[in-house]
C-alpha cells in the first residue's frame, strides 16, 4: 500500500487567511497554478493525495497584521479592527474561496457529504467552509444566514479573544483549559442556532467551561477540528481526559493538530520535532475515543510545522510512519478520510 494512494481529508487549515494576507497580485491564481510559500497549494495537494478539508475563514489578530502585513490595515493609526472591518475581512476571505472554484474546475465548495464523495470520485479538491471565531457575527446575527447561504457549514463560536459569545482562551504554558467563564447567554443562543442549521460546532478554541456549556446544548457529535491531548502537552488549548470522554459519548471527533507547540510536552515552538509525536497524540486519542473518532486537523498555513513533515507534501512520511508502527490499511484509511466523512454525515444528515 503506497501512502500516495491514500486520500486525506483534513479537519483544519488557514489557507484562505493566508491568501487574504498575501502580497501576491493574484493569490488565487497563484494557489491554483503556482507553488506558493506556505503549506498548501493545489498542485502540492494533488501530489500529496490531500483531497480536501475544512478551510477556515479567520480574523487574524490586529497586532499580528500590523507587524507582518501592514498593507492590510484599514487605518494604520487605529488600535484594532472595527466591527465593519471585521465583517469585511471575513467576507473577503469567503470571496476568495469562491474565486478558487472559478479559477479551477478541480476545486469545489462542499455543503454535503455527497459533495465530498463526488470530489473524491472526480479527483477534485473538496472545500468545506469553516468560520474560526464568530466575531463577524456578534453584532449582526443575521449575517449567519448570509455566510450559510454562501457555503459555511462549520463554525468555531470562539477563538482566543473574549467576545459577545463567550470568554476567550489565552493562557501561558503550562495551563489547564479552565481559564474563566464559558458561553454567555448570547453565546448559548448562537450555538443553538448553528446546531439548528446542522453545522459542525468546533470546540477547539473553547475554554473548559464553554466546552461543557456546549456539551449541554448539543444533541449532535462534539467536534474538535484541530486539538491535541492535554495529558501529553499541557496547553490550555488541548483536551483533558473528561473532555475526551464527552466527545466519545457523543460519537464525536478530534483532528490532531500538527502545530509543534500543541504536540511537544515542553510546549516549545521548536520545528525540530519528530513525526512520532503526532502519532503519540493520535494513539492516545484512539485509546480514549476509539479508532473511528480521530483524524487529522493539521492547521496547515496557521501553524509551525515540524521540519520532518514540513508541509502537505510530507503527508506521505506521516502515513509511512503509521505503516511502520503497524497500523492496518483500514485504520489508516479511517484516520485519513473515512472518520471525517462519518462524523460529517452524522451532523449534516446528507
Amino acid at each position: 500500500m503506497k501512502s500516495s494512494h491514500i486520500p486525506v481529508f483534513d479537519g483544519h487549515n488557514d489557507a484562505l487567511t493566508r491568501l487574504w494576507l498575501s502580497d501576491h497580485p493574484d493569490p488565487v491564481h497563484a494557489f491554483v497554478h503556482e507553488r506558493l510559500s506556505g503549506h498548501l497549494d493545489l498542485k502540492r495537494c494533488q501530489e500529496a493525495g490531500f483531497m480536501g478539508g475544512m478551510f477556515a475563514i479567520f480574523l487574524p489578530p490586529y497586532n499580528y497584521v500590523k507587524q507582518h502585513h501592514p498593507n492590510k490595515l484599514f487605518d494604520p493609526n487605529a488600535s484594532d479592527f472595527t466591527q465593519q472591518q471585521i465583517e469585511q475581512i471575513c467576507l473577503e476571505q469567503l470571496d476568495l474561496a469562491h474565486q478558487l472554484t472559478q479559477y479551477s474546475k478541480n476545486i469545489k465548495i462542499c455543503t454535503s457529504v455527497q459533495n465530498i464523495q463526488d470530489c473524491l470520485a472526480e479527483q477534485k479538491l473538496a472545500i468545506v467552509l469553516h468560520m474560526e471565531g464568530a466575531e463577524a457575527l456578534q453584532h449582526n446575527p443575521d449575517l449567519l444566514d448570509v455566510f450559510y447561504e454562501r457555503g459555511i457549514r462549520s463554525i468555531g463560536p470562539l477563538w482566543n479573544r473574549p467576545t459577545r459569545f463567550g470568554h476567550g482562551l489565552n493562557a501561558t504554558f503550562p495551563h489547564s483549559p479552565d481559564t474563566g467563564a464559558g458561553l454567555t447567554s448570547d453565546g448559548k443562543d448562537f450555538v443553538k442556532r448553528c446546531a439548528d442549521k446542522k453545522m459542525v460546532i468546533d470546540v477547539s478554541h473553547m475554554n473548559e467551561q464553554a466546552f461543557w456549556d456546549t456539551v449541554k446544548i448539543l444533541q449532535q457529535p462534539i467536534v474538535a477540528t484541530h486539538s491535541n491531548v492535554h495529558a501529553l502537552c499541557p496547553q490550555a488549548r488541548n483536551l483533558t481526559d473528561p473532555q475526551l470522554k464527552a466527545i466519545r459519548e457523543s460519537k464525536g471527533m478530534v483532528g490532531v493538530n500538527f502545530d509543534v507547540a500543541f504536540l511537544r510536552s515542553d510546549g516549545q515552538r521548536n520545528a525540530d520535532t519528530s513525526i512520532d509525536v503526532i502519532l503519540e497524540h493520535l494513539e492516545y486519542l484512539m485509546d480514549h475515543l476509539g479508532e473511528e473518532h480521530v483524524g487529522f486537523g493539521s492547521d496547515f498555513d496557521g501553524a509551525l510545522i515540524g521540519t520532518e513533515l514540513e508541509d502537505v507534501s510530507g503527508l506521505h512520511r506521516l502515513i509511512d510512519r503509521m505503516q511502520q508502527r503497524g497500523y492496518s490499511k483500514t485504520l489508516i484509511e479511517n484516520i485519513c478520510l473515512n472518520n471525517w466523512v462519518r462524523v460529517l454525515y452524522r451532523i449534516f444528515g446528507q
